[in-house]
Order: C-alpha cells, then sequence, then structure tokens
C-alpha cells in the first residue's frame, strides 16, 4: 500500500466477500473447515460459493459461513445448506463444480442436488 487511497479502493473491493461472511441473511451456506475438511479440498469449495454469489448480487440474501468439524469426515468436504422453514441439507465430497451446481439448482432453483446429498447411496463416488 503506497496511500490512503489504494488501502480504501481494497476495503471497498473486498466489501461485498466480508458481507457474505458475516450477514444475518435467511439462506446460509455453512462449509466445515476443520483440518480434515482443508485437507480434503473445502477452501476452494467455500471460495466458489462466495464467487458465485457475489456474481448473482446476493450478497444481501445468502450468508457463507465457516465451521469446525461437523463429525463425517470421511464425506469432507461437507457443506451444510439452511434455509428459513426447511430442513437442512448436508452436501458431501464436494468440490467448486459441485458447488457451482448446488448454487445454481438448490440454491437459485430451489432443487435439491439430491445425488451429492449425506443420503444418497452413491456417496463414494
Amino acid at each position: 500500500m503506497k496511500s490512503l487511497a489504494e488501502l480504501s479502493a481494497l476495503r471497498d473491493k473486498m466489501r461485498d466477500k466480508i458481507a457474505i461472511r458475516e450477514g444475518n441473511s435467511t439462506t446460509r451456506i455453512v462449509v466445515g473447515m476443520a483440518t480434515c475438511g482443508i485437507a480434503a479440498g473445502a477452501r476452494p469449495v467455500l471460495t466458489a460459493f462466495v464467487d458465485k454469489i457475489a456474481k448473482a448480487g446476493l450478497t444481501d440474501a445468502i450468508t457463507v459461513t465457516q465451521t469446525g468439524c461437523i463429525g463425517i469426515c470421511q464425506y469432507e468436504p461437507v457443506v451444510e445448506i439452511h434455509e428459513a422453514g426447511k430442513e437442512k441439507v448436508t452436501y458431501v465430497k464436494m468440490t467448486p463444480e459441485k458447488a457451482a451446481r448446488v448454487f445454481e439448482e438448490h440454491i437459485q432453483g430451489g432443487k435439491i442436488v439430491a445425488e451429492y446429498t449425506i443420503g444418497d447411496a452413491d456417496v463414494k463416488k
């Protein structure tokens, strides 16, 4: 940083991403970020959700947070979707590509991507 103006520009650029991670919205995406989750690739999954939300202009409606161990390490990376008035949905063995699909179909479209959920019989993929 060479000036206060540069710092201010950086703050403005990151404001949306910070709002996504700290907001109080009706939809909350929780990514398991314990050591097991991070080792399995949770960080790029979290980043994929944050980027999709920012690009869609939904920073006021959706919050992305992280948590520690969810307790199902063999299925990491794990993502939980909490929507007001609905039952929690747990997605397992997530990748950035799967996160993009979950965002488009579940978050935006309202249709759970059943094949990625913990209840699906083929989670060993």
